[in-house]
């Protein structure tokens, strides 16, 4: 069995990383908009994962790799309490419908 070459983990990080961004810029519901951002910070562990092969302590990347999993998870639970609350006070969850809070 041969490794995997890091190139390769570098474009599926790529391809991760520019989907989540493409998610972002072009679709108009929170909740999805949430799952592009999730996408986004994947590719970067993908990445900081494949970078720290080069490491000569190897432990740098997976622990900040490990670390960006927490931040995504407090991160994805405090959207999900907003989203939440705008859809009770609103009714949509559609962010071009979300008008009153630029007043």
């Amino acid at each position: 069995m041969q490794p995997v070459d890091s190139h390769l983990f570098l474009i599926v990080g790529a391809a991760l990383f520019s989907i989540g961004l493409a998610v972002v810029l072009f679709k108009r519901h929170a909740i999805v908009v949430l799952m592009g951002i999730e996408l986004m910070l994947n590719a970067v562990n993908i990445n900081l994962v494949a970078f720290s092969q080069y490491d000569p302590d190897r432990l740098q990347g997976q622990m900040l790799a490990l670390f960006v999993m927490v931040v995504a998870a407090a991160e994805s639970a405090v959207a999900l309490a907003i989203v939440l609350q705008v859809y009770r006070h609103f009714k949509t969850a559609q962010l071009d419908e979300l008008n009153e809070l630029k007043q």
